[in-house]
């Protein structure tokens, strides 16, 4: 399952992305934001963060305007490695070294067939499990 979230600058984008994904046959728990409407991006970028670092979603996707603070906010939970990415290759990267468990996305930024290539990138990816990635993973990790 994928937690989704977003605020109100990145919901339109995330509503095309949860159709996507259910095409494909992904589940897909919708962690809002449900309008337009201004709202805060902390609120739902932690709750996609805390559904993945607590086991309940394998992965999650945070949107705001940029991507940028909805990233931040996702990343103040304990386990959890959002990465913003605006291209496949960053996508594919970041999962390959970095395990990265939450993507990022820029609303105001991708057009929605680019976000979906991304979106699969990322989702298809796998982690390399190479020692050098796993030992700089444990370096993130340490306080």
């Amino acid at each position: 399952m994928v937690a989704i979230g977003s605020d109100h600058g990145g919901y339109d984008l995330k509503q095309k992305m949860i159709a996507h994904l259910r095409e494909k046959g992904i589940d897909v728990e919708d962690m809002g934001c449900y309008s337009r409407e201004s709202c805060d991006y902390p609120a739902f970028g932690k709750a996609v963060a805390r559904a993945v670092a607590e086991g309940r979603c394998e992965k999650g996707i945070v949107i705001c305007t940029t991507g940028i603070g909805i990233s931040i906010a996702a990343n103040k939970v304990k386990g959890i490695r959002c990465a913003l990415c605006a291209d496949t290759l960053s996508a594919k990267m970041t999962r390959l070294h970095n395990d990265a468990n939450v993507l990022a996305l820029g609303g105001g930024i991708l057009g929605p067939n680019l976000a979906a290539e991304i979106v699969d990138t990322f989702l298809e990816t796998p982690f390399s499990g190479e020692e050098k990635h796993c030992r700089r993973i444990g370096q993130l990790e340490e306080d």
